[in-house]
C-alpha cells in the first residue's frame, strides 16, 4: 500500500540553505523546452524550476520563446537554437544541446516541445548520451512512447511524470486500464525501467525503482488546466538538479505543488486560480517553513 506524503517527510528531505551557499551550490539545470505553438509551457517550466530554487537554469529553445521567458524570467540563460519545419527546436541543434547538457546536473526535456519527428530525434540524441540525470514530461514521454525501451543516460536517475494518457502510451495499453490500477502500473513500470514515476491525477503517485510508492493527498480540481504539469515538471527538476535522491525530488514536487495550489484556492477560488499562480503560493509555503 502507498504510504501518505506528508509536510513532515517533504521537509525532512528539503534542507534549508546553508549561510556559505552561492548559485552553484544549487545545481545547474538545463531545460529544453517549447515551440511556436507551445511557448508558455516553456515559461511555466522555467518559472517552476527557478521558484523551486534551481541555482543557474538554461533554457534551450527556439528564438520566439526565449523572448517571451526572458520577459517573464530574466534570471533564466538562454541557449538559442535554430528553428525546425515543425516549429520546434531543428534537431541539427542537437550537438550544441549536449554539450551544455554535460556540464548540467539535470536536464529537463518535454514541454512545449510539440509531438513532432523533431522532438523525436532530439530525444534520440541527448536522452542515452547526456550524462546528467533526466527529467521526462510531456512531449518528451510522447517521443519516448515510440521507442524500444525509454532512453536514459547510463547510471543515472531518470525521473517520468506522464498523466494517464501518457503513461497508457507508455505501456501500450488503455488509459482506463492505467486509472483502474494506478498504484500497481506506477510501481511495476518504475522497478522494470529502474525510474520514478510520477503518474499525475487525483492522488498522484510517485514510485521508486526499489518498490517504493507514495500517494499524494494535495492539490485540487483548479489544477485541471494546461501548464499545471510544466510547473510541476520544472519544479521536478529542479530538485533534482540540487542533488536530492530522485524519488524524493519527485516526492517533494509532487506535495508542494498540491499545497500551493491548495493555498491558491483558498484565495482566487478553483474556477479563478491559473496556473502561474500557484507560484506566489509556492513561496509562501517555503517562507513559513524557514526555506
Amino acid at each position: 500500500m502507498a504510504k501518505e506524503i506528508t509536510a513532515s517527510l517533504v521537509f525532512e528531505h528539503l534542507p534549508a540553505r546553508k549561510p556559505d551557499s552561492h548559485k552553484g551550490s544549487y545545481g545547474k539545470l538545463l531545460c529544453v523546452c517549447g515551440c511556436n505553438q507551445y511557448r508558455g509551457a516553456a515559461a511555466l517550466a522555467v518559472e517552476g524550476a527557478l521558484r523551486a530554487g534551481a541555482g543557474v537554469l538554461t533554457l534551450a529553445s527556439i528564438e520566439p520563446v526565449l523572448q517571451g521567458v526572458g520577459a517573464r524570467c530574466p534570471e533564466a540563460v538562454f541557449l538559442p537554437c535554430r528553428t525546425g519545419e515543425d516549429g520546434g527546436i531543428d534537431p541539427a541543434e542537437g550537438e550544441r544541446i549536449l554539450q551544455a547538457a554535460r556540464g548540467s546536473d539535470a536536464m529537463l526535456f518535454g514541454p512545449g516541445l510539440g509531438n513532432t519527428p523533431g522532438t523525436a530525434s532530439l530525444l534520440e540524441q541527448l536522452g542515452e548520451s547526456s550524462g546528467c540525470p533526466l527529467v521526462l514530461d510531456a512531449d518528451g514521454l510522447n517521443a519516448a512512447a515510440a521507442m524500444e525501451s525509454l532512453p536514459r543516460p547510463a547510471n543515472l536517475p531518470l525521473i517520468i511524470t506522464p498523466h494517464p494518457g501518457e503513461m497508457a502510451r507508455l505501456c501500450g495499453v488503455t488509459t482506463a486500464e492505467i486509472n483502474a490500477s494506478r498504484e500497481s502500473v506506477a510501481a511495476g513500470y518504475a522497478r522494470a525501467n529502474r525510474c520514478v514515476v510520477v503518474l499525475k491525477g487525483h492522488r498522484t503517485i510517485v514510485a521508486g525503482p526499489q518498490g517504493e510508492v507514495f500517494c499524494n493527498t494535495t492539490g485540487n480540481p483548479g489544477l485541471s488546466r494546461g501548464g499545471s504539469g510544466d510547473i510541476l515538471a520544472g519544479m521536478t527538476a529542479a530538485f533534482l538538479g540540487q542533488g536530492l535522491d530522485p524519488l524524493y525530488a519527485a516526492v517533494c514536487a509532487v506535495w508542494l505543488h498540491g499545497a500551493a495550489a491548495d493555498r491558491c484556492a483558498a484565495r482566487l477560488g478553483q474556477y479563478g486560480m491559473l496556473p502561474h499562480d500557484i507560484l506566489y503560493d509556492l513561496g509562501t509555503i517555503f517562507a513559513d517553513s524557514g526555506r
